[in-house]
């Protein structure tokens, strides 16, 4: 059970978002500012609004309330989801999905919303779209490779690729540069001890800032591990089941693929990494399983230097053992 008076479970969508509760009134209300200020209104007192962080329609409602002084939570829809499916319920709408939300928050203990700064919010509109041309550049670079093996590519497709590429490779450039010189403003010194961790680049770095927060989010490594996804999830059941282990598919993709890229690099140069990769390695492990112990301990490297604030030191053996 909460602490809190009353708890309302709202499911946002693009126009409006769906608030059971016998307090306040409505059960739906307009997606903008005016829908927000009259369910303000009927809101009582020691309030918790939760909600859970899909898309971009829950952001503008959680920084809203948050200024205006009502308690707020972000939730992971995964988890909700799983709770919703533990209880077999056989209707699906937005009000029940609200109803669902308000009783997870009332049985779970929940994370309280913290409003972005204009620099973080400005930051992670950059991480999206620097994303987002990422993948286009990827895109692009197959589609040239695949016009190529055709034999007799046409000109004006082929100029017209390299031609997107090139923008491509333009605004990324200048998304980077933008995002550095943000995060400098902020976070110089976490930004400097991260990157000098062997097998941590700048954009690693970088995302990392961004998208953790400052690491404030996290308080244990294995917390962050689990966000990001670089964890081994074992498939064993009975005598029977004997599945391979391998990555979980559940975080933050692009900051998990970032890592395992550094963990070639850091499997060579990074001492604590390298032995890492070398025991699993004797143990007759799959190179792609021993990468993915190697970014998991790169992870937990960069939780470690960035909570202390000390840059790395491959002697200083206590301040990266972290649980």
């Amino acid at each position: 059970m909460n602490k809190y008076k009353e708890t309302f479970g709202v499911d946002i969508s693009k126009d409006v978002f769906d608030v059971p509760g016998s307090t306040v009134g409505n059960d739906q209300y307009k997606n903008d500012e005016s829908g927000f200020r009259k369910f303000l209104k009927a809101l009582l007192d020691n309030s918790l609004v939760v909600m859970e962080a899909t898309g971009y329609y829950y952001y503008r409602l959680a920084q809203f309330f948050y200024k205006n002084g009502i308690t707020v939570s972000v939730v992971n829809p995964l988890s909700v989801k799983r709770f919703i499916q533990m209880k077999w319920a056989k209707v699906k709408t937005d009000k029940s999905d609200a109803k669902a939300i308000c009783e997870y928050a009332v049985k779970n203990e929940v994370p309280l919303y913290t409003a972005l700064t204009d620099v973080q919010n400005e930051c992670l509109q950059l991480f999206r779209v620097l994303d987002s041309y990422l993948k286009k550049r990827t895109a692009t670079k197959n589609k040239r490779h695949g016009e190529e093996v055709l034999g007799l590519p046409s000109k004006f497709v082929y100029r017209s690729l390299r031609r997107n590429r090139k923008h491509l490779d333009k605004e990324i450039k200048g998304i980077e540069k933008k995002l550095l010189s943000l995060v400098k403003q902020d976070q110089q010194h976490q930004l400097t001890v991260l990157t000098s961790i062997p097998g941590i680049g700048i954009r690693t770095a970088l995302f990392l800032i961004v998208c953790t927060d400052g690491f404030k989010k996290f308080e244990t490594a294995s917390q962050l591990c689990s966000y990001v996804g670089i964890i081994p999830t074992i498939r064993e059941s009975g005598s029977s089941v004997r599945g391979r282990s391998r990555i979980s598919k559940v975080g933050n993709r692009k900051l998990r693929n970032l890592l395992f890229l550094c963990s070639f690099n850091a499997s060579k140069h990074n001492k604590a990494c390298k032995g890492v990769y070398e025991r699993i390695v004797n143990k007759g492990k799959s190179k792609k399983l021993t990468l993915i112990a190697v970014a998991n301990k790169l992870l937990k490297q960069s939780f470690a230097i960035a909570k202390s604030g000390r840059p790395y030191d491959e002697t200083y053996v206590s301040v990266l053992r972290v649980k």
